[in-house]
């Protein structure tokens, strides 16, 4: 047998799903100003889709924009006016350093603790990496 036919062979015993090349998308914020406070209506559902606690993505949002902020009825509000923009960028920031995986570029990680560090490990590929900061 060829290399090629040996591929053919060991690409129909594997999942559809690994084939796949589905784009992870983060969904865009959705919110409004209310007076000189920025409220956020789907945060909850933007940590839910990145699989992480609401409380940690909520903290290195609201350090990277240095404004004070809580979730508040399943809402994140925010102290101060700030473009929907610059949320999706840190948000996307977020995603990057804490979601997907640097070795298959899969958005199916965990964080883990050892040892007094963060290591994000993915579920796909099995690749560990310190990630940069403990927010």
């Amino acid at each position: 047998m060829d290399y090629a036919s040996l591929l053919n062979r060991a690409r129909k015993g594997m999942p559809a799903s690994v084939l796949e090349r589905e784009r992870f998308e983060v969904p865009k914020v959705r919110g409004h100003l209310q007076g000189n406070k920025t409220l956020i209506s789907n945060f909850l559902q933007i940590a839910s889709t990145i699989n992480r606690e609401p409380e940690h993505l909520l903290k290195y949002v609201l350090k990277e924009l240095a404004a004070p902020g809580m979730i508040q009825r399943g809402m994140l509000l925010i102290g101060t006016k700030v473009p929907a923009s610059r949320i999706n960028e840190k948000i996307r920031k977020y995603v990057e350093e804490f979601v997907l995986c640097n070795e298959c570029g899969k958005p199916d990680s965990k964080i883990i603790s050892e040892g007094g560090f963060l290591y994000l490990r993915c579920q796909v590929c099995g690749s560990k990496r310190i990630v940069k900061a403990k927010v």
